[in-house]
C-alpha cells in the first residue's frame, strides 16, 4: 500500500539513479542570453565595428585623388601656356626674319647705287656726256622708287643731330653757325628698313669753333 502510495507520488526508489540536473551545474546566463551559444553573432557585428575605419580610409583616398587631379590639372595649364609662348615667340621670329630678309641684299644693292652717284657725277664734268648722263640718272631715280617700294628708305642727315645709330661720323669741322654735334655735311647716304639701319649715313660733324665741343657720341 505504501509503495503504491510512492508510485503514485512520482518518488523514485533510492537505487535508481537521478537525472535531475542542478540549478548549480548550468552555466551562467545560458537561458537569458541565446546569443552566447550562437556563432554567427560576432560575425554580424564586425562590420558595424570595421564601417569606421573603412569610411576613414575612402575619404583619405579620395583627397589624395582630388590633389593628384588638381596638380595634373595644373601641369597641363603651364603646358598649354608654355605651348603658346612658343608659338607666339615662332610667329614673331619668323615673322622678324621675313621681314628683314632682304638686309643682305639691299647692302649689295646700295654699293651699286653709290657706283652709279659716281658715274653721275663723272659724267656732269663732261659736256659731250649729256645723253649718257641722262640716262644713267633715270636708272638711278628708278634704283631709288624700288628701294622706297621696298620699305628702304634714305636717312635724313644733314642738318639733322648727330645720331649715333643712324650716322657714322667720318670727320669734325669746327662751326659757329651750327650747335655742336651738328651734321654739316653728308658724304654717303645712309638707309634703313622698316626701323633697322642697314647702313648708317657717312657725315661730317659740326664743334664748337674753338675746338672745345662735346664729343660725339
Amino acid at each position: 500500500m505504501n509503495d503504491a502510495s510512492s508510485q503514485a507520488r512520482g518518488e523514485k526508489s533510492p537505487g535508481s539513479p537521478k537525472s535531475t540536473v542542478s540549478p548549480s551545474s548550468r552555466q551562467p546566463g545560458a537561458e537569458s542570453n541565446p546569443a552566447a551559444h550562437d556563432d554567427s553573432a560576432p560575425e554580424r557585428r564586425a562590420p558595424e565595428r570595421q564601417a569606421p575605419d573603412e569610411a576613414g580610409t575612402a575619404a583619405s583616398e579620395t583627397e589624395r585623388l582630388r590633389a593628384e587631379l588638381s596638380a595634373a590639372e595644373d601641369r597641363a595649364l603651364r603646358a598649354q601656356a608654355e605651348l603658346d609662348n612658343f608659338r607666339k615667340r615662332i610667329r614673331r621670329d619668323t615673322e622678324q626674319d621675313l621681314r628683314y630678309a632682304t638686309m643682305p641684299l639691299l647692302q649689295d644693292v646700295l654699293n651699286v647705287r653709290d657706283n652709279l652717284l659716281r658715274a653721275i657725277e663723272a659724267a656732269e664734268q663732261n659736256p659731250s656726256a649729256s645723253g649718257l648722263l641722262e640716262g644713267v640718272k633715270m636708272v638711278s631715280a628708278q634704283l631709288d622708287d624700288v628701294l622706297r617700294r621696298h620699305h628702304c628708305l634714305r636717312i635724313e642727315a644733314e642738318g639733322e643731330a648727330f645720331d649715333p645709330h643712324r650716322h657714322e661720323a667720318i670727320a669734325q669741322q669746327p662751326s659757329g653757325d651750327c650747335p655742336p654735334n651738328t651734321v654739316l655735311r653728308e658724304v654717303r647716304s645712309g638707309y634703313s628698313l622698316h626701323d633697322r639701319v642697314v647702313r648708317p649715313a657717312q657725315v661730317m660733324v659740326s664743334t664748337a669753333p674753338t675746338g672745345e665741343g662735346p664729343s660725339i657720341g
